[in-house]
């Protein structure tokens, strides 16, 4: 079983930048694909941002494509994303998800609850 926990989300002017973060509970969660997704009102829930167990390997939506980076401290059992740039349409709650899948799906098995990041123009 693997908990993840959100941290970071808030509230920022467009062009500005924020870095969430998520803490995963469980001794075999350093060996989990990581990633980040995101729900806007009214929208689906759609894919931003993956990191592979070794962290070498990374990929995100093209939305986001140099000016979101995702890593991860596995020390610290810990995925970030770094948000740059940030413009009004990224405005989203922000879920962490974690699979032992090789690549993630949109069902991944773990959620976390979600971090409100708002974006004003």
């Amino acid at each position: 079983q693997v908990q993840l926990i959100e941290s970071g989300g808030g509230s920022v002017q467009a062009g500005g930048s924020l870095r969430l973060s998520c803490a995963a509970s469980g001794r075999t969660s350093s060996s989990y694909v990581m990633g980040w997704f995101r729900q806007a009102p009214g929208k689906e829930r759609e894919f931003v941002a993956e990191i592979s167990v070794s962290g070498g390997r990374t990929y995100y939506r093209d939305a986001v494509k140099g000016r979101f980076t995702i890593s991860r401290d596995n020390a610290k059992n810990t995925v970030y994303l770094q948000m740059n740039s940030l413009k009004a349409e990224d405005t989203a709650v922000y879920y962490c998800a974690a699979d032992r899948t090789s690549r993630l799906t949109m069902s991944p098995v773990y959620w976390g609850q979600g971090t409100q990041v708002t974006v004003s123009s």
